[in-house]
């Protein structure tokens, strides 16, 4: 494994870049700080390698960014009303950092950390990195002590495989996943909006307009939510559907099709491709929903590696995770960890063609 030092973060931290290679050329690289994959090289069906996330080619824009950018998300990924929840009757408040909500772990969230790294993953066909961060009881309002193992691998099968490990000392929630966005086209080279997508989903979660879950598990039957079978992402992205209209496009959590809600074996949740380089992308995870963010609040601020500005919809995340407020839903699937028990989570990213 190739690594290289990525400077010094704001705390005195030196900050290093792990660089994971296969005999295909595929190529991830990840930092230990925010845990954040700042890039994933992939062949075309012509064999030409190109970076198909979008991210920064330095560390004081990840530093200072509010993209979240290939980072993990946590304490809790996605959103909480109000920033409130309760549990085993005692209350909670966070931080409030997107309208009235909380999102994704705070003002100082798992990608503002400076992560340990515990060792360098070298197994027949596979190169990794796995990290570790304790989150202190009281980091942000979260009760408890965190515990959190973080392991990238990347396998001969072209599989970028994501396993997160987390126990606590008390009750507290947990829901982490990976923020990358993705462009099957290139980093930089426009709008994923011909991506086509097909979601294993035949239930949404539709939100308020400070993208809260009402608590249905909506069918996306005759709706713009409907990728059972692939279509283009701009499909139906500029419907006058209350939903797109309060998202500005897809930023919505879709129910994982699966014998039961509670169900954590390992599935296929999304496929995602792009005609003109032959890229194909399929999604597993043991999570109960995957959030399909289109990048509609891009707005030409950030600039990536390619040098060209970073616009609405010039990429797409696909977050496997919980679903979006359910400490406040006990309909949804529990996010709550007790001591004894251990958080387990495991989303592959696999490369096909």
């Amino acid at each position: 494994m190739n690594k290289r030092p990525y400077g010094t973060s704001n705390s005195g931290e030196p900050i290093t870049q792990y660089i994971l290679e296969n005999a295909n050329r595929m190529q991830v690289r990840v930092i230990n700080y925010g845990g954040i994959i700042t890039g994933v090289d992939v062949p075309d069906r012509q064999g030409a390698v190109q970076n198909v996330v979008l991210g920064f080619d330095t560390l004081h824009h990840y530093e200072t960014g509010t993209t979240y950018f290939g980072c993990v998300a946590g304490r809790y990924a996605n959103r909480i009303a109000r920033g409130k929840f309760t549990l085993d009757g005692k209350t909670h408040q966070l931080a409030v950092n997107d309208g009235p909500n909380h999102l994704h772990g705070g003002l100082q969230g798992f990608d503002k950390q400076v992560w340990d790294v515990v060792r360098e993953i070298g197994e027949p066909g596979i190169e990794g990195i796995e990290l570790h961060h304790l989150s202190p009881d009281g980091a942000e309002n979260f009760p408890g002590s965190l515990d959190v193992t973080l392991a990238y691998r990347l396998t001969a099968e072209n599989e970028l495989r994501i396993d997160y490990r987390a126990t606590s000392d008390a009750a507290t929630i947990v829901n982490l996943t990976n923020h990358s966005y993705w462009n099957l086209a290139g980093e930089g080279s426009g709008t994923i909006y011909a991506h086509i997508l097909q979601l294993n989903a035949d239930r949404y979660t539709p939100v308020d307009a400070t993208a809260i879950p009402l608590g249905e598990l909506a069918p996306v039957a005759g709706t713009p939510f409907d990728f059972r079978e692939p279509k283009t992402v701009g499909a139906d992205i500029r419907s006058d559907h209350q939903q797109i209209q309060y998202g500005k496009g897809y930023d919505h959590n879709w129910v994982i099709h699966r014998p039961t809600l509670d169900d954590q074996s390992l599935a296929k949740a999304a496929e995602l491709s792009e005609t003109t380089s032959g890229r194909r992308m399929e999604v597993w995870t043991t999570e109960p929903g995957i959030q399909f963010y289109s990048g509609n609040f891009l707005d030409g601020g950030n600039y990536g590696p390619s040098r060209r500005a970073y616009r609405q919809g010039d990429g797409l995340a696909l977050e496997t995770q919980h679903f979006p407020d359910s400490p406040n839903r006990p309909e949804f699937p529990t996010t709550a960890l007790y001591p004894g028990e251990e958080y387990r989570s495991t989303t592959i990213y696999k490369f096909i063609g």
